[in-house]
């Protein structure tokens, strides 16, 4: 049984001029595999505090605030049950 919660920084914008992001952390709900042409992409729905939700490619779930962030999450959503890595 995995009992990890993961988190990302909400990419939800709050103003009109798209100046200021949210930024709550925004809980990984669900995590699943999309096929593309260009291979599996590694995907997740996420929520945060505010209501936002998103669904979609991690690294579009992202923002340069933690460019890393999408590499970690992808390395994580990798990861089989149990926190062990292939």
């Amino acid at each position: 049984m995995d009992s990890s919660v993961e988190f990302l920084d909400c990419p939800a914008y709050l103003d009109g001029r798209g100046t200021s992001r949210c930024g709550l952390p925004a809980e990984v709900q669900d995590r699943y595999t999309v096929r593309s042409t260009d291979g599996p992409l590694e995907s997740a729905r996420i929520r945060c505090p505010r209501g936002h939700w998103f669904n979609g490619p991690v690294e579009s779930l992202t923002w340069d605030k933690m460019p890393q962030a999408a590499a970690r999450l992808a390395g994580l959503l990798n990861a089989p049950p149990g926190g062990e890595r292939r």
